[in-house]
């Protein structure tokens, strides 16, 4: 028998026995987090990813440049991937980065719409054993519920404020 997904917390608490969506809920509340460079936008990304396993769903959502490639590299760290494998994948549309428990898959939907993001096959990625890491999520109709959302805005000066959340 397969373990349920669960939603999980940023930053990596040390409440690792708290009931995971009350966790995040209690983070929602907490307000953003806010990083001060792209090297702590990674390490955001990183304590995220320590936490995650396979079969979580990651939706990013921020506008270009925001720093959801960067966040991404960060979960690719976390989950003990390379992170120097990781870059946008906006043409490539889907990438794979091998861990040595899980396989992030990070989808990026910037260039596609409606039917073609249709045809992409993304319930059978989010249903299988890897962790599913999708850019420009809002593009995606058929999302299912139980995911953790990340926000990213660019405050300027590689200052980003960063929420974490789940779909209600």
């Amino acid at each position: 028998m397969t373990e349920p997904r669960r939603n999980k917390t940023f930053p990596a608490s040390s409440e690792a026995t708290a009931d995971p969506p009350k966790r995040v809920a209690e983070a929602a509340r907490s307000g953003a987090s806010e990083t001060a460079s792209e090297s702590e936008t990674e390490a955001a990304g990183e304590a995220l990813g320590r936490d995650l396993r396979a079969g979580d769903v990651v939706l990013l959502y921020g506008d270009l440049g925001a720093g959801k490639t960067a966040f991404v590299r960060g979960m690719a760290r976390g989950i003990g991937a390379n992170p120097a494998d990781v870059s946008s994948p906006t043409f490539t549309i889907v990438q794979e980065y091998a861990g040595p428990s899980a396989t992030l898959y990070h989808v990026d939907l910037y260039r596609l719409e409606g039917a073609e993001i249709d045809d992409l096959g993304l319930e059978d990625l989010v249903s299988g054993d890897g962790i599913v890491a999708i850019e420009w999520a809002e593009r995606w109709t058929g999302r299912p519920d139980d995911v953790m959302e990340v926000r990213i805005k660019d405050l300027g000066d590689d200052r980003r404020s960063i929420e974490l959340g789940t779909l209600p």
